[in-house]
């Protein structure tokens, strides 16, 4: 695993810095569409910590979510003094918004696992793992939704 190890070391300095290479990247991502499918992963090392393989059946996409305030209004209606609350937050995090957001495109593929990539100052870009349910049979349906991912798990304090 010597090679792997390298490549974290290489991207760690790369995201510290705020390179180039790492602007011209996110200033390209940020002409594609919210979700696109990638050929292979930004960085190979955490994907494959992550579960990706180089192998028929295994896709990658990035995913693009918004940064900032995600605040909604309140849904109760009524005066309620208890319930004096205007707006709620949504309770999950963006990492599984994500996730849930390649779900909804690629509906024949089943989310393994996601990881961050960057961000600019209004997006945060996310690249998601997802592997055909064929070629996974243990994955049970609808991970995403349901929040069997990893990121999920997290916010439920699941870990």
């Amino acid at each position: 695993m010597g090679m792997y190890k390298y490549i974290k070391e290489a991207f760690q300095k790369e995201y510290k810095e705020r390179s180039d290479i790492l602007r011209k990247r996110i200033s390209s991502w940020r002409k594609l569409g919210t979700v696109c499918r990638i050929e292979r992963p930004t960085n190979l090392s955490r994907a494959r910590e992550l579960g990706y393989k180089a192998a028929q059946g295994f896709f990658m996409a990035r995913v693009a979510v918004g940064r900032g305030s995600r605040k909604r209004p309140h849904p109760w209606g009524g005066r309620k003094p208890a319930k004096n609350v205007a707006y709620l937050s949504p309770g999950k995090s963006l990492q599984r918004s994500a996730e849930e957001k390649a779900a909804r495109v690629f509906r024949n593929l089943e989310v393994l696992n996601s990881y961050w990539v960057g961000q600019d100052g209004t997006k945060k870009y996310f690249e998601v793992i997802m592997a055909d349910r064929l070629m996974v049979p243990g994955a049970p349906k609808g991970r995403a939704f349901r929040g069997l991912t990893s990121a999920a798990k997290k916010g439920r304090m699941r870990q």
